[in-house]
């Protein structure tokens, strides 16, 4: 039925100190991160005149009808998008620039060039003690740069399976607390405050998981949300109040593998795949030295079964162990080099097996190698850092169009407030006129 003045006006300030309400707790979150501005909804009361009194005027007031987000679902989605790509960027440029240092800080390529320079000086006096034993320094030198690249290639590995390891447990931190909000957001009331805070909550963990892994998500009516991982196919992580372990396992080569509830996924974005990405490349780069570590083994060796060493006995292999790890050096006396061709007698001056053996160092080229892996693993490094480059500013301009349409602005807020006080004050003024009326009937009466 139709209200009064009195009832009118006090509906009308209860409207007006909700939506000052609602303002006050935007200025006041204005600074705090993952809130999004909240919007009062204010409507009239609908009401009808009672029995026998149809034509009565029926005006009820108005009420707060709820409490919104101004959120855009589709800005969001970009945020979360192209947050796993910028994350992925950054943990593979990561992991390379790590990958780059440990084989160019070690040294190898100048360590090949100087055992290259020792062996032509030795072809100049093949029997001088000196020049033997620079060439085993060299060569020591030489196993001992490989094995440091291999440990600093290790170390770089156990870095990436750390932090993958890390973000693994953070993630399934995240998908059981997601779990928890959608059970909280079938509770919560429609358009209230707990849920507006709620739908903060589930979407700034959803931002934290697409940092994480490329993630797919379908929200329900209640708000809640079913999340994949690695694209709408893969596998359910969160669902209802359930959520999915996700965890992985490292292979022999260092690589890793993911899994979400045991169903197997490669995931597209978000650090994990900047992490696996690194440590594919770290396989290879290993199975590279490795190698160039062999073809030095196999040639020195090859060379030294073929020659006479300086007391005229044969050749025995310069080199034990195979790849980056395991190359030393098999014997460490300098009169061990054979120099001269098998058969030679003692102390010959006879350079041609040491001329046999440049040769073929020139003709495999393990200098070369090692230059075009140093190459291969800076253009890498140069072109990821471009790239990196281009997807922060796209990831820059979705956060601000988000922030720009959710964010909270502090000139409108002010201009709010004035418009909400001046509504309450008028509610407030109407309430003192219809008792003013009453008083005035009464004593009339």
């Amino acid at each position: 039925m139709a209200s009064d003045l009195l009832s009118i006006a006090a509906s009308g300030a209860r409207a007006a100190r909700g939506a000052l309400d609602v303002t006050a707790q935007n200025i006041a979150n204005a600074s705090s991160e993952g809130y999004v501005r909240r919007s009062v909804t204010i409507e009239e009361v609908a009401a009808a005149g009672g029995y026998m009194r149809a034509n009565d005027i029926s005006l009820s007031g108005s009420r707060v009808s709820g409490v919104s987000r101004n959120a855009d679902m589709f800005r969001q989605a970009e945020v979360r998008r192209t947050n796993s790509d910028i994350k992925r960027s950054d943990a593979e440029l990561a992991g390379l620039q790590n990958l780059e240092a440990a084989v160019d800080q070690s040294g190898i390529y100048d360590s090949i060039v100087a055992f290259e320079g020792a062996l032509q000086q030795l072809s100049g006096d093949p029997v001088d003690p000196s020049l033997r034993a620079a060439v085993m320094g060299a060569a020591d030198a030489m196993a001992n740069k490989f094995q440091i690249a291999d440990s600093s290639i290790t170390s770089a590995v156990a870095g990436m399976q750390f932090e993958a390891q890390g973000a693994v447990d953070q993630a399934n931190v995240v998908t059981s607390e997601l779990a928890r909000v959608n059970l909280q957001l079938v509770r919560a009331g429609p358009n209230s405050s707990d849920r507006a805070s709620l739908l903060d909550r589930r979407d700034a963990l959803l931002e934290k998981l697409s940092g994480i892994t490329d993630i797919n998500t379908t929200f329900g009516s209640d708000g809640g949300v079913t999340v994949r991982a690695g694209g709408a196919g893969g596998p359910v992580l969160v669902s209802g109040i359930n959520s999915a372990p996700l965890a992985m396992s490292i292979a022999a080569d260092g690589t890793a593998s993911f899994t979400a509830g045991g169903t197997a996924f490669t995931p597209a974005g978000g650090s994990l795949a900047g992490n696996a990405l690194g440590l594919s490349e770290a396989a290879s780069l290993r199975g590279r030295l490795d190698a160039v570590a062999n073809s030095l083994i196999s040639t020195l060796n090859a060379a030294q079964a073929n020659g006479a060493a300086l007391d005229g006995s044969g050749g025995q292999p310069l080199f034990a162990g195979t790849g980056a790890n395991g190359i030393h050096l098999a014997f460490t006396n300098p009169a061990g080099l054979a120099t001269a061709p098998a058969g030679s007698p003692a102390g010959s001056r006879d350079s041609s097996n040491l001329d046999a053996l440049r040769v073929g160092l020139a003709s495999n080229g393990p200098a070369e190698d090692t230059n075009a892996l140093l190459f291969d693993i800076s253009s890498k490094v140069s072109s990821r850092k471009l790239t990196n480059e281009a997807l922060e500013t796209i990831a820059s301009s979705a956060r601000i169009s988000l922030q720009e349409q959710s964010g909270v602005d502090l000139d409108s807020e002010a201009a709010n407030l004035i418009r909400f006080q001046q509504a309450f004050q008028a509610s407030g003024r109407a309430m003192q006129v219809a008792t003013e009326l009453f008083d005035t009937l009464i004593a009339i009466g």
